[in-house]
């Protein structure tokens, strides 16, 4: 199965602003009764705004001129009214507001879940800074913004229609002047809005690209300053936060620009309509009341209008944070699986002219910064191999030599390009990946531990009520890490902090080797397990080993020449082949590469 996806994370989507709304159903429709109590409270808060020119108009003709409105009336209708649009309007936003937030939890946990299910190369391919914005940022920025749009647009465009229908009630032939603004306003809103869409997606790409930058120092920050390289990422870091300047910039200048020309289509309306009111009223008696309630009701206008012409913005912008959270579901695939399961296997594994090519990493545009058919790309080629139960087999060779690939083949972290590999018979792609993964421990150079607590770490997997202290215990002193334990101010119970960082090397990869004998698989995978340890610190971690290979089939990557020794089978690679295979003893007789990389001290490294 070749290493590439489907649709690039770059391409803009399809479709009206409508049809892209309509994407995000899905996961909004849990909250109808939300959506519906905003819709209903939003409608009568639109359906007062007539009330007030009409209040206005009926005070003007009778109460003024005729003097029979009571005066306790006027305060109680215009408290009243204003308490209903109130009340209405806190209601809304309310509901409106509890929707999103659903939809947003539905978002995020459908995202998180393509995420863990994702095939691995996804993570060849973007950085874990722009998953992470993706997933925690732009979907909260984006839902926050069309949160507020589509309460101003639903609330605005209810209330234009109340307004233009009182309008009509009230004059129709002037009506018809207001009604020459909307084509120009529609014009606007068209032409910004695509603006608006690409300066988005630029500014997510320069945001990526910037915090990229700041996640590469983060990691590094002492090769960077033991190297003096400070300056040198201060100028990247320059460079990108002036693109993003630059387009904020760009995004407000397009902002503001919508405000005056909506302002100006308004002002020449309202100029219009007051000088044919003023001659209407001159020619057919039109009152003082109606004349002012059309006047005030159409600047009451200007303000709906100019919010709906400058919705295009935060719905672009909000549609556009969101989206990629869309495509992250949408377009990316998960990796195949069959329906193979199994409790405990016996641990033979198969390889027949395997072949991987990993796929080219993204630049920050999400272009491929590499080309596919570059032969760099070409990890293994043609690897045949027999793995028999039990047997412990060290894997040696040259950096970059294809070792920690093939080992990343059997739990598939890697997907072969072509060839089949099997375990106890059976195709890797007919397993099912849970009770695949199940048979294998895997002991690292690169420990990673999670910020939980001890007994979290090595029970990884198991809910808080499914962890068997005894056995955490067990494995922990087993590891040879009771002395830790019984330092500890909480013993396992103790959080170990971002990624066990407090904790020496030697106790990392102890613990490490405490949670794979916690596992308790039948293949264990070593990958450099006791790479970069002071001799002390090796010496705990060999005999921990020790005792966790007996009864296991057991891949080694070797590094220290001791493991080596000890295997049943050493095989030796080079530029993504098998260049010889045999006991240590072997090797070193026939005087080929591995008797060469032994003469000069071999210490590879991943």
């Amino acid at each position: 199965m070749p290493l590439t996806d489907s649709t690039p994370s770059h391409q803009p989507p399809a479709g009206s602003i409508t049809q892209r709304l309509f994407r995000l159903w899905p996961y909004f429709r849990s909250a109808k009764a939300g959506i519906a109590l905003a819709a209903v409270c939003t409608l009568i808060g639109a359906l007062t705004e007539p009330l007030v020119p009409a209040l206005l108009k009926t005070l003007l003709d009778r109460g003024f001129a005729q003097g029979n409105i009571a005066l306790w009336m006027v305060p109680v209708a215009l408290m009243g009214l204003f308490a209903i649009r109130g009340l209405a309007g806190y209601i809304a936003q309310y509901a409106l507001s509890y929707t999103a937030s659903l939809g947003l939890l539905n978002l995020r946990r459908a995202m998180f879940t393509k995420l863990n299910d994702a095939q691995l190369s996804l993570f060849a391919r973007q950085s874990a800074s722009k998953l992470s914005n993706t997933l925690v940022y732009e979907v909260q920025t984006g839902s926050q913004m069309l949160v507020t749009a589509i309460l101003t647009m639903t609330k605005d465009s209810l209330a234009v229609i109340a307004l233009m229908g009182y309008l009509i009630y009230l004059n129709w032939k002037l009506t018809l002047i207001v009604l020459l603004v909307f084509p120009g306003l529609i014009v606007i809103m068209r032409v910004l809005s695509r603006r608006f869409y690409k300066l988005t997606r630029d500014s997510q790409q320069a945001t990526d690209a910037l915090a990229y930058v700041v996640e590469e120092n983060a990691l590094a920050h002492r090769m960077v300053r033991l190297h003096g390289a400070q300056e040198r990422q201060s100028l990247r870091f320059d460079a990108l936060s002036v693109t993003l300047r630059r387009l904020a910039l760009k995004s407000t200048i397009a902002t503001a620009a919508m405000t005056p020309l909506t302002q100006l289509l308004a002002s020449a309306a309202l100029s219009a309509v007051i000088s044919v009111a003023l001659w209407q009223s001159s020619t057919s008696g039109v009152t003082v009341g109606n004349f002012v309630a059309f006047v005030t009701a159409m600047l009451m206008l200007i303000t709906p209008i100019r919010h709906l012409a400058e919705i295009a913005a935060p719905i672009t912008r909000g549609l556009a944070a969101i989206e990629r959270g869309l495509e992250l579901i949408e377009h990316t695939p998960e990796q195949a699986e069959g329906t193979h399961t199994t409790e405990r296997v016996e641990g033979a594994i198969s390889l027949r002219d395997v072949w991987v090519r990993y796929p080219a990493k993204e630049d920050a545009s999400g272009r491929a910064a590499q080309p596919l058919d570059d032969d760099s790309l070409v990890a293994l080629r043609g690897v045949s191999l027999e793995i028999h139960p039990g047997e412990v087999v060290a894997f040696v060779g040259p950096s970059g030599s294809g070792k920690t690939t093939l080992v990343n083949l059997l739990p598939r972290f890697v997907e072969i390009e072509r060839g089949d590999i099997r375990l106890d018979g059976v195709a890797l792609t007919d397993w099912q990946l849970r009770s695949l993964r199940r048979q294998y421990a895997m002991v690292s150079q690169d420990v990673v531990m999670l910020n939980d607590t001890l007994a979290a770490n090595v029970a990884l997997g198991a809910s808080d009520d499914q962890i068997d202290e005894a056995r955490v215990l067990t494995a922990l002193k087993s590891a040879n890490l009771g002395e830790l334990i019984e330092r500890l101010p909480q013993g396992i119970h103790s959080t170990v902090g971002h990624n066990a960082a407090e904790l020496s090397g030697g106790q990392r990869q102890r613990l490490a080797i405490a949670r794979a004998i916690y596992k308790d698989a039948p293949i264990l995978i070593l990958d450099e397990a006791t790479s970069a340890l002071d001799n002390e610190s090796e010496r705990l971690v060999q005999e921990a080993l020790a005792g966790l290979m007996k009864g296991r089939t057991t891949l080694v990557i070797a590094h220290r020449l001791s493991t080596i020794e000890h295997a049943d089978r050493v095989i030796v690679l080079a530029d993504g082949r098998i260049r010889e295979q045999g006991t240590h003893r072997e090797l070193l007789n026939a005087n080929g590469l591995y008797a060469r990389l032994h003469a000069q001290s071999f210490r590879p490294e991943i």
